[in-house]
């Protein structure tokens, strides 16, 4: 029973990573212009840093509580969860902060127009390498979970 709910949590954490990162995000900028896509891009990782949040709590009390996990499997799971809790914390906490102040800043002309756009063209860059590190480090999560 608990190893179903660890491999659900887990395809739960990978899957909306994947969904908003490669499918919700492009698709955005794709039909809306760049301010309003930015801002509801900037909803949808706010709330999937939440859920992720949540989800570590709920995988890590998973993992504490699972008898059919050996030392060494425990440790990897601990480690894949608090692998993609890191990087969902430094883009929530730190990157995504630092953008919405540039776009501000940068006002109606928008972030392009800006001569923060080098600053903010290399945040969104770390950015990305964060999501995709944690879409990584979730496809390793699912297939280590069960």
């Amino acid at each position: 029973m608990l190893a179903n709910a660890r491999l659900l949590l887990a395809a739960l954490w990978a899957g909306s990573i994947w969904a908003v990162s490669y499918l919700a995000a492009p698709s955005a900028f794709a039909v809306l212009d760049s301010t309003q896509a930015g801002n509801v891009v900037g909803v949808m990782l706010t709330r999937s840093a939440w859920l992720a949040i949540a989800l570590a709590v709920l995988l890590g009390l998973l993992i504490a509580r699972s008898t059919d996990l050996d030392r060494r499997r425990r440790r990897w799971l601990y480690w894949l969860v608090g692998g993609m809790l890191a990087c969902s914390l430094v883009v929530y906490l730190g990157l995504q902060p630092m953008m919405a102040a540039i776009r501000e800043a940068a006002g109606p002309a928008g972030v392009r127009a800006s001569p923060q756009w080098g600053t903010f063209a290399a945040l969104h860059g770390v950015s990305q390498v964060l999501y995709l590190a944690e879409s990584i480090l979730g496809a390793m999560l699912v297939v280590k979970a069960r």
